[in-house]
């Protein structure tokens, strides 16, 4: 009962945030040049937050390739223009511009802050970061060498080596499941030519989504666009990764030795897609297992209940071309027996009896009022409008969004609950020494 007071009380102070969050005006922006982008005024500061992403990633490179792409994607800040590594670190240091560019399996996003006094500046070292980058060959083979580094690390990290031989189980052959091996060899033989033609085939206008925040009005945006994009390629090359059904059809424990204080898992099945009709019913459910934190059952269970570990939770992991929902956690070795069990039951009684009521609601309460805090600066402002449009939700997405949870009923999310949480396929991968846990490689 104390808990469903502090739950109702915090989802309270949350729902005071709603209305400034629904309320704000989203205006399509045109350029003379006839680039699009979704702006919402802000005057209160100033400044402007643009953040853009280019559809299209790291996966349509090919078997092998993706470290490749992601370099090229590091080496656009490290000199441009007439504008050598440092120099180019120095400009951004003394005009106070923040701007980061980096790569994912479906994208290149990137964003620029900067304050109104240096807007000129900070827009044209976006512009050459993008159109004029020098690849130097003592900047790329820092990067190169600082890349390899991280890779490497990962290898030996228990946590990066969960997640990555659970994205090669789950994903198969497809690009999604490439690891730090191939990357690793990726990077190695990284070539500047190779590098600027995937730029050369991702970054266009064609593939352009932007989103901007901030002190600056329509014209001056439009302005401001034809700078920093109008250099690029009309057209992006055609982008051909194919869906992704992950390969988990059975029940199937894989257990990976490594010499760790604790027993680290990994646990999921083929999950739901963004534009999937049901996806605000599935975050429900998943708010209801594992994604509620203390409110969650899997918390109450293993935490609460038995001590079994200090955190556990469940999210989706929606891709363009494939989706996971999975859970995570870590515990004794001792006793990840227990632990693996537990976590299975509580997945198959999800799938059997789904969320009751009050669980529901207070789902709804909480994604309903949460929402808004999320929204907590110009940045993450921006980020959602390039979100919206990248996954076609439209303009009125905030104003529908409460109305579209809080329509879930009961029998939706039980069904949804039986989709998600009864299949027979269900993948775990422990890292570590446990006992009592039996798998491949056990």
């Amino acid at each position: 009962m104390i808990r469903r007071i502090l739950l109702l009380a915090a989802c309270a102070l949350l729902l005071l945030a709603v209305p400034r969050a629904h309320a704000m005006p989203i205006e399509r922006v045109v350029s003379p040049g006839g680039i699009v982008a979704w702006l919402v005024q802000d005057r209160t500061l100033p400044l402007v937050a643009l953040q853009f992403r280019f559809r299209g990633g790291t996966a349509g490179e090919g078997a092998g390739a993706q470290g490749a792409a992601r370099l090229a994607v590091d080496m656009l800040d490290e000199g441009a223009g007439e504008l050598d590594a440092t120099a180019f670190a120095r400009a951004l240091q003394e005009h106070s511009i923040s701007l980061s560019i980096g790569a994912s399996a479906d994208s290149i996003q990137g964003s620029l802050r900067v304050l109104d006094a240096h807007r000129a500046r900070g827009a044209e070292m976006l512009r050459l970061a993008l159109v004029a980058p020098r690849f130097d060959a003592d900047a790329l083979e820092r990067a190169r060498t600082r890349t390899l580094a991280g890779l490497q690390r990962q290898q030996e990290d228990p946590r990066s080596i969960l997640r990555e031989a659970f994205g090669r189980l789950a994903w198969g052959a497809h690009p999604y499941g490439e690891g730090a091996e191939a990357e690793i060899a990726s990077v190695r033989g990284a070539t500047v030519e190779a590098m600027r033609g995937f730029l050369a085939r991702r970054m266009a206008r064609d593939n352009l989504v932007v989103g901007v925040v901030g002190n600056i009005d329509a014209a001056a945006l439009g302005a401001l666009l034809d700078q920093v994009f109008g250099g690029l390629p009309a057209r992006a090359a055609p982008y051909d990764v194919p869906e992704a059904r992950p390969a988990i059809d059975a029940e199937r424990v894989v257990v990976l030795r490594r010499a760790s204080p604790q027993a680290l898992v990994m646990s999921g099945a083929p999950g739901m897609k963004r534009d999937d009709p049901d996806w605000f019913a599935a975050q429900l459910v998943n708010y209801v297992l594992g994604g509620g934190g203390f409110n969650s059952r899997l918390m109450t269970e293993m935490r609460e209940k038995r001590g079994l570990t200090y955190g556990v939770s469940t999210s989706y992991h929606a891709l363009d071309r494939g989706a996971l929902v999975f859970a995570s956690f870590s515990t004794d070795n001792a006793r990840a027996g227990e632990a693996v069990e537990l976590l299975r039951a509580q997945w198959r009684r999800m799938g059997e009896e789904g969320p009751g009521e009050q669980e529901l609601e207070d789902a709804k309460a909480f994604l309903t009022g949460a929402f808004a805090l999320s929204l907590d600066s110009s940045a993450a402002v921006a980020g959602l409008l390039v979100t919206l449009q990248h996954e076609g939700l439209g303009m009125d997405y905030l104003s529908r969004r409460d109305a579209l949870i809080r329509g879930v009923t009961i029998e939706d999310a039980r069904r949804v609950a039986r989709r998600m949480h009864g299949a027979p396929g269900f993948l775990t991968v422990v890292v570590g020494e446990p006992a009592g846990v039996r798998g491949e490689g056990g």
